[in-house]
């Protein structure tokens, strides 16, 4: 197993796990190269393993009732964690209070704490004088770099020659940032170079190394940092493909994403991740999903690039339902259609290494 940059981590997901606002964990459990994650919290799945709830396959993380429980069990095996990270993605990235509390009882154990929330955990008084008091750090990922850090768009990403790729979606929470992590990891067992440019709090927890935070990023800058991640990574790694995470969706009301990847990152083309199931977007009743259609048109007009294959999320499909959705899918678009967390993205790596130049 490749050694975690930064250790042993528990994840806190309590009432969230398996639902929309736990993908931050959900993407954790399934692959990290930051951490050695050793457990989730959630009363709701205790005794459970995490795996096995989130697609069907154990993976040996194991999830607890609470912090004391993890911490008992965590002592008895010699798992105790160094770090403790907050798996929830609530709207609007708030610290809900039982999570408050929650983080106490971490630093009280010594342990450092990660939070991708949009409330910075470092800010709190209480929590920050705990932190120094017991030794720990407290590092809040979506936190803007100073500006004199930041970068404004240059041009240069015209030099990165490599096939760009950028994983969009046609809605939020959709596992946009899954699927440009499989493709990644499907390029390199096909023995390619490539490398995952990370746009959200999830991906840098996950390992990435050219990462920027899209949603809490100054506007002036985005697009700087987008191509500065692009341009770096080109220029250090020297890879085959460079796979871009998206965010939000061109159309969703709340959390409009993409245009910056597109009109900044400049991919050659676009995978398009959807949920065949989903009716509405994430979180706004009463506001209708667009078509698939609709949203390929927005994205070629906008980018004139070509959407080149659906990824599709199986989220409320049984497993017989999962091959007619995209047989469908790719009927009504006339573009190939795959589900690579449930069949694996061999397949869509064939189709996309024929457009390496």
């Amino acid at each position: 197993m490749k050694k975690s940059i930064d250790g042993r981590a528990l994840v806190y997901c309590q009432n969230a796990f398996n639902t929309p606002n736990g993908k931050t964990a959900h993407g954790l459990v399934r692959f990290t190269e930051r951490y050695e994650i050793v457990g989730v919290v959630d009363s709701s799945y205790a005794g459970k393993d995490a795996g096995e709830v989130l697609d069907g396959k154990p993976n040996g993380i194991p999830i607890f009732r609470s912090v004391a429980a993890a911490t008992k069990s965590l002592t008895e095996t010699k798992k105790l964690p160094s770090y403790f990270v907050i798996g929830l993605a609530p709207d609007g990235g708030r610290l809900p209070a039982a999570a408050k509390s929650a983080v106490k009882e971490a630093l009280e154990m010594g342990w450092n704490i990660d939070s991708g929330l949009h409330d910075f955990l470092s800010k709190d008084k209480i929590l920050a004088s705990l932190a120094d008091t017991c030794g720990c750090i407290i590092r809040d990922v979506r936190m803007t770099p100073e500006r004199d850090k930041l970068h404004f768009f240059t041009g240069d990403i015209e030099k990165v020659s490599c096939l760009k790729l950028a994983v969009l979606g046609t809605d939020s929470a959709l596992g946009k940032r899954t699927t440009a992590w499989i493709l990644v990891h499907g390029f390199r067992k096909a023995g390619l170079k490539a490398e995952l440019i990370g746009t959200g709090q999830t991906a840098w927890m996950q390992g990435a190394k050219y990462s920027m935070i899209l949603d809490s990023c100054i506007n002036d800058f985005v697009s700087g940092e987008i191509e500065h991640a692009v341009v770096t990574a080109w220029e250090k790694e020297h890879p085959d493909v460079i796979v871009i995470e998206g965010q939000g969706s061109l159309m969703n009301p709340a959390y409009p994403g993409g245009f910056e990847i597109l009109a900044a990152g400049r991919p050659d083309y676009v995978i398009l991740q959807h949920a065949p199931k989903r009716l509405e977007y994430d979180g706004f009743p009463g506001y209708k999903l667009h078509s698939l259609k609709e949203q390929i048109n927005a994205i070629e007009v906008i980018s004139g690039k070509e959407v080149l294959a659906i990824t599709v999320n199986h989220e409320l499909m049984a497993e017989d339902e999962i091959l007619p959705a995209c047989d469908k899918i790719s009927e009504e678009t006339g573009l190939p259609a795959f589900d690579v967390l449930a069949h694996g993205a061999d397949e869509l790596i064939g189709l996309l290494k024929a457009k390496i130049k």
